[in-house]
């Protein structure tokens, strides 16, 4: 089961539509606003569906749940390629947001239940951190695949259509998992479990958002990854500008060059972002603490997003595009350290409530900021949209900035 752990990682990973997602919204005759709704629809969805979705796994059984997903994933991606149209986008979408909410925690379950079952509980680092490290070199080729897809193909739609093909592997490889994974199963739940379940989650999350060094830290948290989930996919068509503007490779088409510079920078970015989680405990020995690094980072967060915006209005894309892949180096440096902040204000027999509420947080943060920055860029552009969006962060950082957490004042 190991290996099947971990081509189940790589696997899912490989997302060939990605590194091109808006490029391919954007070839398809969308406004910067469509798009940006669309991934509201998509934020939104998915955790709506969560609590839903969880309470069928449970009563179900988690390998069809993860059935159910991939399948939601596949008709997604089969109605990106064949129906070009924003309201079927939308749907599209909402499918995707089935498949996410359906295999979301699930596949964690799966392994725990294998380690239960072999009494190999203590390798659970192990066989996380591995499956993990496969998903990450899954993404990272599935940037080099897709860029070799699009500059032979020349159009990005291939993206989506290539993506059933792993997708495909992945509904056998869970076939093929051991029913015994599948844990008790607990049928008699039914709407009013689904209702109930919700009404003492909504009870709990707003008895936690009373405490305000907590309520600020989950802002932080929810606020920058927000910050980032609705600005990052704009590297996209910084990409394509400055690949156009190359004054190498000329002998190919635009678009080929496109898919060239696109590809590999993703290819990198990934591998860096991999660096990036794993070395962030050492980013808080530096800053010496866990709440001065998270506040170092936010900051820095904002000024490479301004500086982003800055370089596209002055068409010095390069700086855009540095400035782009810090921001995902320090979000993923960030992640880690947010959610051990966290895991130490929050008690533990509420955990999974209080991530949730962050969950829900960070939700509602994407999908407010999502359309926004999609509106300020159809009527002033891009670049403008980036700088109001930092500038807005800016203004709002004293209610951002954490304060220190139990293992910092004790």
């Amino acid at each position: 089961m190991y290996h099947k752990f971990r081509a189940y990682g790589f696997l899912k990973n490989l997302r060939f539509f990605d590194p091109f997602l808006i490029l391919f919204f954007r070839e398809m005759g969308l406004s910067f606003l469509e798009i940006g709704t669309l991934f509201s629809i998509r934020e939104i969805a998915t955790n709506v569906l969560e609590i839903p979705t969880g309470i069928v796994a449970d009563a179900y059984g988690r390998r069809r749940s993860m059935l159910a997903s991939f399948s939601s994933y596949l008709t997604s991606f089969a109605l990106f390629y064949f129906f070009p149209h924003f309201a079927v986008y939308a749907l599209a979408m909402l499918m995707f947001a089935f498949g996410e909410a359906f295999r979301s925690g699930t596949h964690k379950a799966l392994i725990l239940e294998y380690l239960h079952i072999k009494g190999i509980e203590s390798k659970k680092v192990e066989y996380y951190g591995h499956t993990r490290a496969a998903s990450q070199f899954g993404s990272a080729i599935a940037a080099l695949i897709a860029a070799g897809l699009v500059f032979h193909a020349g159009s990005y739609r291939i993206v989506f259509l290539a993506s059933i093909v792993p997708y495909v592997m992945e509904l056998f490889l869970m076939i093929s998992y051991p029913r015994g994974l599948d844990g008790a199963l607990v049928r008699e739940r039914g709407m009013k479990e689904i209702a109930s379940q919700i009404r003492s989650t909504t009870a709990e999350s707003l008895r936690m958002l009373r405490r305000g060094i907590l309520l600020r830290g989950l802002i932080s948290s929810a606020s920058f990854d927000g910050l980032f989930r609705s600005t990052k996919d704009y590297l996209q068509p910084v990409l394509q500008a400055q690949a156009l503007a190359l004054p190498i490779l000329l002998y190919i088409s635009g678009g080929q060059r496109v898919a060239i510079v696109v590809g590999i920078l993703y290819f990198l970015i990934y591998l860096g972002t991999s660096y990036a989680a794993s070395h962030a405990g050492r980013i808080k020995e530096h800053a010496r603490s866990t709440t001065r690094a998270a506040n170092m980072i936010y900051i820095a967060g904002i000024v490479l997003l301004a500086a982003a915006g800055i370089g596209i209005i002055t068409r010095y894309y390069i700086i855009s595009i540095v400035a782009f892949l810090g921001l995902y180096l320090l979000q993923n440096a960030r992640r880690p350290l947010l959610v051990g902040y966290l895991s130490d204000l929050i008690p533990r027999q509420s955990m999974a409530t209080g991530l949730s509420v962050e969950s829900q947080l960070r939700t509602l943060t994407t999908a407010l900021l999502a359309p926004l920055v999609g509106l300020v860029a159809d009527r002033i552009g891009i670049g403008f949209s980036l700088t109001a969006v930092a500038s807005l962060a800016a203004l709002l950082l004293p209610f951002t900035i954490i304060g220190q957490g139990r293992d910092e004042t004790s």
